[in-house]
């Protein structure tokens, strides 16, 4: 079969990146309880797959790997545990698959334990990809399959940050960083669905007039420089946002934790720019703000953002479509961050 796959590890990714049509397709006759295969009608891809191709801390990585987390596709075989009605039903993943973790205490709420498709196995860059059933919602023949495929994982992400782990609420202020990749443009989707305003950042002034136009309230430059926190703080009569949705890290953390009203709430579900941020303690306990921390999200928490997406409550935003043959276009496109919105793998 056709598969997209990282041949080595190494920077920059794309060029690492290649179509093949001999890749093993799985074994239909021997599926694992639970599993089911996808024939692909769309990829999406995440920040996740820079981080296959560069390499993760802890991780040893075998290449050649296929890459993805995302996928539009029609269901073509299912294994002897699954329900018939399955099969030829159009779907898309969530691939944050919960694991048991033994030894946990039972005396408070201890979240997820999560292991990635596309990550911790083989990915979704492929024709034909065998997925635990459990991990699927159906679409409507009607919806767009790369909407569909662009819409799982930065939107399940987002929606947890924001209303399981932030608790958003209606009608608050709440900040989101760098606009343009997934995530944000996620966050602030769920944000304006809820009433809320919404004041967003970026280095491009390109991406801000592209954020305003899908409804963004404010908007403030990010030179690299200068502390925009006094804009922010400036904007909302200098009380602060309630919430501030940050994947950057290390170069916007202190900025955002400088914008947030008393009782405020950090959240982050990664850091491109880097783990080690430095923050302001002594902000924190006196304006009790809290810092959360996020990844991905649980089934429950996947249909009810999905819920949204098939009544056209939530959209994505596509950024640009490239064909399987064009994959090493797709990373290099999503490693220049020159992009706004998804960028997505035909397959059909």
């Amino acid at each position: 079969m056709r598969a997209v796959i990282i041949q080595r590890q190494g920077t920059p990714v794309c060029e690492n990146v290649k179509c093949v049509n001999d890749w093993p397709e799985p074994d239909r006759e021997n599926l694992t309880a639970g599993q089911v295969i996808i024939r692909s009608k769309a990829t999406a891809l995440n920040h996740l797959d820079l981080w296959m191709g560069r390499g993760l801390p802890g991780m040893n990585l075998s290449f050649p790997r296929i890459s993805g987390s995302d996928i539009c596709g029609v269901v073509e075989s299912i294994g002897a545990d699954v329900n018939q009605s399955w099969l030829g039903k159009k779907v898309i993943l969530n691939a944050a698959v919960e694991v048991e973790t033994p030894n946990q205490p039972d005396s408070r709420a201890v979240p997820d334990a999560l292991a990635m498709i596309g990550e911790h196995t083989m990915g979704t860059h492929c024709q034909l990809v065998s997925v635990p059933v459990k991990q699927l919602v159906e679409v409507g023949d009607e919806i767009d399959a790369n909407e569909a495929a662009a819409f799982g994982l930065s939107f399940l992400t987002a929606w947890k940050c924001l209303i399981t782990r932030a608790e958003l609420r209606p009608a608050q202020i709440v900040l989101i960083t760098g606009i343009g990749g997934g995530v944000a443009i996620s966050g602030l989707a769920i944000a304006k669905h809820l009433g809320c305003r919404t004041i967003v950042t970026s280095r491009h002034q390109w991406k801000l007039d592209k954020a305003k136009e899908l409804g963004a309230d404010d908007v403030v430059l990010d030179d690299g420089s200068t502390d925009w926190s006094r804009e922010v703080r400036q904007l909302t009569g200098k009380r602060g946002v309630d919430i501030a949705l940050d994947s950057i890290g290390k170069k916007t953390h202190l900025y955002c934790i400088k914008s947030l009203a008393r009782g405020g709430t950090y959240t982050t579900p990664g850091c491109t720019t880097g783990p080690d941020a430095v923050t302001d303690l002594a902000r924190i306990f006196w304006n009790q703000l809290k810092i959360v921390g996020s990844t991905m999200g649980n089934m429950n928490e996947f249909h009810e953002v999905c819920a949204l997406f098939r009544k056209g409550a939530l959209q994505p935003v596509i950024d640009s479509v490239y064909p399987a043959n064009e994959a090493d276009q797709a990373y290099q496109r999503l490693e220049s961050g020159e992009h706004f919105g998804k960028v997505v793998i035909d397959w059909r």
